[in-house]
């Protein structure tokens, strides 16, 4: 008769463990691969909410279980370098692996404006820099359009600023960072009138704020004055001096033919204990716009190509003079797609240890669509230059640790660990592939079976699930506007 009570105890205590042991969804017998920890084994994993709760070689329960059997489940790609934040910008990229997409380069005018118009509307996670070209064209008086950060080649590009000037564009840094910033971009190329005073200025209110620099450096080519090497010695120069963090942005496309000499300078900063980071994309030609600073007088010396070597997106047009002329003098902005690199340069700067990767994306360029694919394609499974590992730690744990000292929240995400995001990737290794071109830009990646953003599946056995949107925003530290 004692008994009765004890056994209702023991089931009470058998099914409350039941509850505590079960997940809202479980990802079934894939290969789990953690770049931090170095996890490589067939493992299940638990999430509960937007949290990776249990990676267990267990069975785990759970209301809903997706079967990984012969599928990589790794964490969601970091894009450190995104310039498409509309939706087909986000379907792209969350096909491509992305859950997270930044626009960090150049920034953007209106911070503020920025996370607001995207929270409850992003298809996957969201963030920008403070735009030091936006906040230098404002203290010239020139009005950029909200989603223009870049001005046309003139005055607020190429002229010196005064000391009032100078003055404003510190000021409005400093409030764009309280308003959510997670660094400070510069595009010094398209603000060649910037001068090296200028430069370390803004580094040093970066370094006040222990937040990142992300830069275009200021030119590119291997003429001197204004060579890549003297451009990448500059910022590195100015972290040096400030103590900010640094970013160089695509090392591919900004050092071309010495990519390999300019990540010696940084590997060279780094050992000397400099903040000094960079990233690249797959691809040989780059893509910005016609009728920016970029492109005046001068530019194809330093390049060592003629007009031809620029392509209009979409329509395949290959430039003369006369064409060029015309659309670099008009105030319309036209992007343009600029064939600088080779092949075999860009897969040794990719497989480079030092090198993350960006996409530096866009509509209009293929590497919008296809760059996360295309290296676990064509760098992975083809050349086999980079581990599958490696690979995954370039997408996902570089981008993350550049990003901790601005935000907390970087510190969940990158990982494949309980505690951190659930921000997952689920793929086929041998199927996982680019389909972008030049002639169709637009074409998404194949292979990416499963995808999920805060816990949420966006990507479903291939496909995007319809009207979900879990992309949340993300802040840097200092905000002081939510």
């Amino acid at each position: 008769m004692r008994l009765t009570p004890c056994l209702c105890v023991l089931s009470l205590g058998v099914a409350a463990l039941a509850h505590a042991e079960s997940y809202d969804l479980v990802i079934r017998g894939g290969r789990v691969m953690d770049p931090e920890t170095g996890t490589d084994a067939v493992l299940n994993v638990g999430i509960r909410g937007d949290r990776i709760a249990r990676i267990a070689a267990e069975p785990l329960a759970g209301t809903r279980t997706i079967d990984a059997t012969g599928l990589v489940v790794a964490p969601g790609f970091i894009d450190l370098h995104q310039h498409g934040q509309d939706e087909e910008s986000g379907r792209l990229k969350a096909l491509d692996g992305v859950t997270t997409a930044l626009e960090m380069e150049i920034g953007v005018a209106d911070v503020a404006g920025f996370l607001r118009g995207k929270t409850g509307h992003s298809l996957i996670h969201f963030g920008t820099t403070t735009s030091h070209p936006a906040a230098r064209a404002g203290a010239f008086g020139q009005a950029l359009a909200a989603d223009v950060a870049i001005a046309p080649s003139g005055p607020s590009t190429n002229d010196p600023a005064t000391a009032a000037q100078l003055a404003a564009i510190e000021a409005r840094l400093d409030s764009e960072i309280g308003a959510g910033a997670l660094g400070v971009g510069m595009g010094i190329q398209y603000t060649p009138g910037a001068t090296r005073s200028e430069v370390i200025r803004v580094f040093r209110l970066a370094a006040q704020h222990r937040l990142p620099v992300f830069t275009h450096v200021r030119s590119f080519g291997r003429l001197e004055p204004g060579s890549s090497i003297e451009a990448v010695a500059e910022v590195i120069g100015a972290a040096a001096v400030t103590g900010a963090s640094l970013q160089i942005v695509h090392v591919n496309s900004s050092c071309v033919a010495d990519a390999l000499e300019c990540l010696d300078l940084i590997a060279g900063a780094r050992a000397r204990g400099l903040d000094v980071t960079t990233e690249a994309y797959p691809y040989v030609a780059g893509m910005t716009e016609i009728n920016s600073a970029l492109f005046n007088p001068g530019w194809r010396e330093k390049l060592g190509v003629d007009y031809d070597a620029l392509q209009l997106p979409g329509t395949g047009e290959r430039l003369t003079k006369a064409r060029f002329d015309e659309l670099h003098a008009s105030p319309k902005p036209q992007e343009v797609l600029l064939f600088v690199n080779k092949p075999e340069l860009v897969d040794r700067v990719i497989s480079h240890p030092l090198v993350s990767i960006a996409s530096d994306g866009g509509a209009g360029h293929p590497r919008n669509a296809g760059t996360y694919a295309r290296v676990l394609a064509h760098n992975v499974r083809e050349l086999g230059s980079i581990t599958l590992m490696d690979a995954l730690r370039k997408m996902s744990l570089m981008p993350a640790r550049r990003l901790e000292t601005a935000t907390a929240a970087a510190r969940q995400k990158g990982r494949l660990q309980a505690g951190a995001d659930a921000d997952l990737v689920v793929f086929d290794p041998a199927r996982i592939a680019d389909r972008s071109t030049y002639a169709e830009p637009s074409r998404p990646s194949v292979g990416m079976q499963y995808v999920l953003v805060a816990g949420t599946v966006l990507v479903e056995q291939g496909a995007l699930v319809a009207g979900r949107y879990p992309g949340r925003a993300l802040r840097g530290d200092h905000a002081t506007l939510h």
